[in-house]
């Protein structure tokens, strides 16, 4: 609760006559994610609703009857989205490769039209700190690119605000909790049951460092929230061009550089 209290302070996540659309997996951090907003509501100084929205993808085997009878026994309002993006993924990916991009590209096309419909103000999803760094590294090693999950994030149409609460808790702090409250966890079989996905590979590396270093992760997380623009080599968003000498330093910075 102090983590996402913090998470939700710090970005500015929620304000007062927000209605939020917290979207539900079934799996532990969709559960976690609502569990601690509606906790969260009881003692907040502004005032917000909260909807549970789940899209049913039509994935074989999928039991339907979990989140409906688990929302309706906490009087939790809810809706379910029902849209075939599982057959579209299956038509559209060869076999073997990869389908988490389109599946979670359509995903997000469902979810934004139905929060434009009903007038949805922000967009809760249960992304937490280990998501953050394993899209950093995945980012980093594979597309060049110095980029994680932002905690608050504007959709590219300017539509949409998109917010993670959970984005400074642990994933195994989640799974503690999670097994406490024995939520009806349903497993994800299209993209989770995929053999050598690279996530999965960054995955296992943060935890080997975790076992090296316990502390390791820590000081990663807080890398991600200290970035210091003019000492990587990105010419948009730094003025290296225009960079000159001053022509009149000050006192302490030329002792500064005798001292180097």
């Amino acid at each position: 609760m102090r983590q996402l209290g913090q998470a939700v302070s710090q970005y500015q996540m929620i304000e007062d006559g927000d209605r939020i659309m917290v979207c539900l997996s079934g799996g532990k951090d969709s559960y976690t994610l609502l569990e601690l907003l509606l906790a969260i509501r009881e003692r907040a100084p502004v005032d917000f609703e909260l909807l549970a929205v789940n899209l049913d993808q039509k994935q074989p085997d999928f039991p339907a009857h979990v989140l409906p009878e688990y929302l309706a026994a906490k009087q939790i309002p809810f809706h379910i989205i029902e849209q075939d993006t599982y057959s579209v993924v299956q038509r559209v990916v060869a076999e073997g490769k990869t389908q988490c991009a389109l599946c979670s590209r359509l995903r997000r096309g469902s979810l934004y039209t139905f929060a434009k419909q009903q007038g949805i103000t922000k967009i809760a999803l249960g992304h937490h700190r280990d998501d953050l760094m394993e899209t950093f590294f995945l980012n980093l090693f594979y597309n060049g690119k110095l980029k994680a999950m932002p905690p608050k994030l504007r959709t590219d149409d300017g539509a949409h605000i998109v917010i993670r609460p959970l984005c400074q808790i642990r994933e195994k702090d989640i799974a503690e909790y999670a097994e406490m409250k024995q939520f009806p966890i349903i497993p994800c079989n299209l993209c989770g049951s995929q053999p050598n996905l690279k996530r999965q590979m960054v995955k296992q590396m943060l935890q080997q460092w975790e076992q090296e270093d316990r502390h390791r992760l820590d000081v990663i997380h807080s890398a991600l929230q200290n970035v210091e623009i003019s000492h990587l080599a990105d010419a948009k968003l730094f003025d290296f061009v225009g960079l000159y000498a001053d022509e009149n330093p000050s006192i302490d910075e030329g002792l500064e550089l005798v001292a180097l």
